[in-house]
């Protein structure tokens, strides 16, 4: 018989997140949302995510909800500590790069 470690039910985990991660969590999850509209999710990816329970979601909808998650709660828990900060951008210059 094998045996693993798994983190109990009850756990809660917090776990630092400097700016570096968060913005490589920002990356992933803008990958992710890339490759399911690239496989024509598009608006569905967010109407199933919102209707379904989880284990009717498919493996991409997963890892994007799940990523989708942690982006929220670092981005609530930086609001809740006040370590956001505004800068200021060239909007049009984005744009233009985008294309």
């Amino acid at each position: 018989m094998a045996t693993v470690k798994e983190i109990k039910d009850d756990a809660i985990i917090n776990i630092p997140v400097n700016k570096t991660y968060y913005l490589m969590v920002k990356s992933v999850l803008f990958d992710l949302f890339n490759r399911l509209q690239e496989k024509g999710f598009k608006d569905d990816i967010i109407k199933n995510i919102i209707n379904k329970p989880y284990s009717e979601l498919s493996q991409e909808e997963k890892s994007f909800y799940t990523v989708t998650l942690l982006l929220a709660e670092i981005e609530n828990q930086a609001t809740n500590n006040n370590l956001f900060e505004e800068k200021e951008f060239d909007a049009e210059k984005v744009i233009k790069d985008l294309d």
